[in-house]
């Protein structure tokens, strides 16, 4: 099973849509910037907040950029 099927079942398993390409791509994005501004166990936890926060993927990987710009 390759990542984007283990998603998709899981978004199934927790009775959500999986991520559409764009925003499984954003997510990557996401987990990448919090990985590099700081320590690569930032990367899920980023993006745990942001689904916590109801933040879109986009809006998520802006303010990550921006606290990157910041440090």
């Amino acid at each position: 099973m390759n990542a984007k099927e283990w998603i998709a079942a899981y978004a199934a398993e927790l009775g959500v849509d999986p991520p559409s390409a764009s925003e499984f791509a954003t997510l990557l994005d996401l987990a990448g910037e919090a990985a590099h501004s700081s320590e690569r166990v930032a990367a899920p936890v980023a993006c745990w907040v942001a689904a916590s926060a109801g933040v879109e993927p986009r809006q998520a990987l802006a303010a990550a950029r921006e606290i990157g710009e910041d440090g």
